[in-house]
C-alpha cells in the first residue's frame, strides 16, 4: 500500500510540475511573440521535465515488476517473451513434423511415442512370460500321484539287480504320468524278466510294444500292466540305428510276437530269440522300411 501511495504522490507532483512548466512555456511563447527576449532556463525546464517523466516511468515499471514477482505472476514484458518463445517452438515443431512427413521419417515426438509404446509392449510381454513360467514351474513342482510307484520300482530293481541296470527313471508327463524306466541294451531282457516275475511287481501283461526312429538311434517302447497291483510301467531301450538288434520279449510275454514283427517290418529292428520274425504287412521282397526317417520308395519299374 505504501508503494502505491508513493507512486500516486509522485504522479501528482509530476503532473503539477508539468502544469507549471506548461504555464511557464506559454508565458515564454507570449513574450517571444511580443519580441521580448526568451526566458532564460527554458531548455533546463524541458530537460527537467523529461527526466522527471522517465524517472516516474522507471519507478512505476519497477514497482509493477516487484508486485508481479511477489504475487507469482509475470509482467507484461515477460509474458510477451514467453508467448513469443512458445509460438516459435510450435512453429519449429510444425516445420520439423512436415519435413519428417515429406521425407518419410518420424518426428522426435512420434519416435518418442513409438519407443514408449514398444517399451510398454515389451514390458507386458515379459510380465506375461514370467507369469506363464511361474505357472509352469508351479505345475512341474506338483508331484505326480504315480511318483511313489516309480520310487518303489526303482528301489526293488536296484536292491535285486544293482544300480547300474537303469540309465534313467522318470514320470512321463506326456503319457498319463506313467512311471518310465530306461534300461541299457544288455540289461533289457533281465529287467523285463524281473518286472514280470518279482512278487512285489508282477507285471504279467504286455499291452503295447513299438519302435521309433529318432535318426540318431532307434528306440523300443514297452508298456506293461500288473493286474495284481493295478499298476502300469513303461520300459524303454535305445539301440543302434545302423544295426538295430535287441532281445525278443516273446519268451516272457507271447503277446509281444506280432508287435515285434511289425517293428521289424516297418523299421528293420531285429529281435533275437523271436520264434518266427517275419514281415507281416509288406512281405519279404519289399525293399526298405517305411517308418524310417530316410526311407525312399523303391521303384520296381525303374
Amino acid at each position: 500500500m505504501s508503494d502505491e501511495k508513493d507512486l500516486q504522490q509522485l504522479k501528482k507532483e509530476a503532473a503539477e510540475r508539468a502544469k507549471q512548466l506548461a504555464k511557464e512555456r506559454l508565458a515564454a511563447k507570449q513574450a517571444a511573440e511580443q519580441t521580448e527576449p526568451p526566458l532564460e532556463g527554458e531548455d533546463d525546464l524541458a530537460l527537467a521535465k523529461k527526466k522527471a517523466a522517465a524517472a516516474a516511468k522507471a519507478k512505476a515499471a519497477a514497482l509493477a515488476k516487484q508486485k508481479a514477482a511477489e504475487s507469482g505472476e509475470l509482467s507484461e514484458e515477460e509474458l510477451a517473451k514467453k508467448k513469443a518463445a512458445a509460438a516459435a517452438k510450435a512453429k519449429a515443431a510444425a516445420l520439423a513434423k512436415q519435413k519428417a512427413a515429406e521425407s518419410g521419417e518420424l518426428s522426435e515426438e512420434e519416435l518418442a511415442k513409438k519407443k514408449a509404446a514398444a517399451a510398454a509392449k515389451a514390458k507386458a510381454a515379459a510380465a506375461a512370460k514370467a507369469k506363464s513360467a511361474d505357472v509352469a514351474e508351479e505345475k512341474e513342482e506338483k508331484p505326480s500321484p504315480n511318483q511313489p510307484y516309480l520310487d518303489k520300482y526303482v528301489k526293488v530293481i536296484e536292491e535285486h539287480l544293482g544300480k547300474d541296470v537303469l540309465e534313467n527313471a522318470y514320470i512321463n508327463r506326456l503319457s498319463k504320468d506313467v512311471p518310465t524306466l530306461v534300461v541299457k541294451k544288455d540289461t533289457y531282457f533281465k529287467v523285463a524278466e524281473f518286472l514280470k516275475y518279482n512278487e512285489q511287481l508282477s507285471f504279467d501283461y504286455l499291452s503295447e510294444l513299438h519302435g521309433t526312429d529318432f535318426q540318431t538311434h532307434m528306440e523300443v517302447y514297452v508298456h506293461l500292466y500288473s493286474y495284481k497291483n493295478r499298476q502300469s510301467v513303461a520300459l524303454k531301450v535305445k539301440i543302434d540305428r545302423d544295426q538295430p538288434v535287441i532281445d525278443s520279449l516273446v519268451p516272457l510275454w507271447p503277446g509281444a510276437n506280432w508287435p515285434e514283427c511289425e517293428a521289424y517290418d516297418l523299421l528293420g529292428i531285429r529281435f533275437e530269440g523271436h520264434p518266427q520274425l517275419i514281415r507281416i504287412f509288406l512281405g519279404e521282397n519289399w525293399v526298405g522300411y517305411p517308418l524310417r526317417k530316410d526311407y525312399e520308395p523303391y521303384d520296381m519299374e525303374g
